[in-house]
């Protein structure tokens, strides 16, 4: 370590930091330089994620390396670099050093791994792994059969997934003129989708902790918080590169508000859709929830007050996610999209033939546009299976499960 800090590199934590974007902030000069030119910097990684805005904000191109190409891009200071013939620096002896110099080879590793990585480690740390530390052993917990929940807790808030619950299973209505609040175009991934990263003091998520006195430095992420729906609510759809075509392609977590056509963001004009009853879409394009697939992805979207989906293809974990949070997810018949059928989100949109749904059923799709006109379309409902047909009937995975326990009683 006393070389690598020579370098700079120092120890900052364990576990997930970079690739759930817990890195830190950036040099406050550097960032104001980024956002003033409005630069497309890099940065190289050795995590699993290199989604738009994960990593950090200011930053939109991440690329996944070795640990060991981390350090070597590092060194070199920039990403435009053929790292088998350029110098990486130049030592305090005026010699170039190159990649080839400090690059260890594989017997070499393997002498560290066979003296350090060794079963004995594993086995002491496993053994009183549900010891905990005088940290987990010194907290007061009150004995109860249920979880006793802290209303002024910022971190863990009891979530509403089971308000409004009956025993009785209705048959899904029909969905009556609902609204768009996003139109996306294709490969949106459930970064866009699911909170992740950072939380921006001037989004909802941020808002909501200012107002219930959390300083700006102690936000943390939207990881950290995600046993509170109200921030991971505030911060779906909330990825400040996402671009929402109903908002004139404007970057960021924002949407139009209809029959007013007012601007705000995601959030809120979903809990004012909300207030009028009113349902809501989301018509996205192809690969529609790609890449890592989350729980909150889905879970924030059923939040939000959205019914169902339309796309043209989805990946296959977050249509099953959001099937399992009783959203349904639509799909475009063969060569169709929002774009071909002229939809512009301001419509009016009402989807019949749910109530006696069945796997693969084809739906009926009225948009009725604010000068009365009409599109209509047929979408296939992606209910694959009949236990994806009696999860969305029960309102999602979770009443289901409840359900089936209390009949079993």
């Amino acid at each position: 370590m006393p070389y690598f800090e020579a370098l700079g590199f120092h120890l900052a934590g364990f576990g997930c930091t970079t690739c759930i974007g817990n890195s830190g902030p950036l040099n406050a000069e550097l960032e104001g330089i980024i956002l003033e030119n409005d630069l497309f910097v890099a940065s190289v990684l050795s995590g699993n994620r290199n989604f738009e805005a994960r990593i950090h904000q200011s930053i939109r191109g991440n690329f996944l390396a070795s640990p060991m190409l981390v350090v070597a891009f590092a060194i070199a200071g920039r990403i435009d670099i053929d790292l088998t013939a350029e110098p990486l620096a130049i030592d305090p002896n005026s010699e170039l050093v190159y990649l080839e110099d400090i690059l260890p080879g594989h017997e070499e590793i393997n002498d560290v791994v066979r003296k350090h990585v060794r079963q004995e480690f594993f086995k002491n740390e496993y053994e009183k792994i549900f010891d905990g530390d005088e940290f987990w052993k010194s907290l007061s917990v009150a004995e109860s059969t249920t979880y006793k929940w802290d209303e002024n807790s910022t971190y863990i808030k009891n979530p509403p997934y089971f308000e409004d619950f009956r025993l009785d299973v209705g048959k899904p209505a029909d969905i009556a003129d609902a609204r768009a609040l996003l139109l996306l175009g294709n490969s949106v991934t459930t970064d866009h989708i699911s909170p992740a990263g950072a939380i921006p003091q001037d989004y909802p998520a941020g808002k909501y902790l200012i107002v219930k006195d959390v300083a700006v430095a102690d936000f943390n992420s939207y990881g950290s918080r995600r046993g509170n729906h109200e921030v991971m609510m505030r911060g779906t759809f909330g990825n400040i590169r996402i671009k929402n075509q109903i908002a004139g392609m404007k970057e960021g977590s924002f949407t139009i508000k209809f029959p007013e056509k007012t601007e705000m963001f995601i959030y809120d004009a979903a809990m004012k859709y909300k207030a009028e009853k009113t349902p809501l879409l989301v018509l996205g394009g192809k690969e529609y929830g790609t890449g890592s697939s989350r729980d909150w992805a889905a879970k924030g979207t059923n939040l939000l007050g959205i019914k169902a989906v339309i796309a043209e293809s989805y990946e296959r974990i977050h249509r099953s996610n959001l099937v399992g949070m009783g959203v349904l997810p639509l799909v475009f018949q063969e060569g169709k999209n929002w774009v071909s059928l002229g939809i512009d989100g301001s419509e009016s949109f009402s989807v019949t033939g749910i109530s006696d749904m069945r796997p693969r059923k084809v739906v009926h799709v009225r948009a009725v546009k604010s000068d009365g006109a009409e599109v209509n379309f047929d979408a296939v409902a992606r209910l694959d299976t009949d236990i994806d047909v009696e999860y969305f009937e029960n309102g999602g995975i979770l009443p289901y499960v409840l359900r089936k326990l209390i009949a079993e009683k």
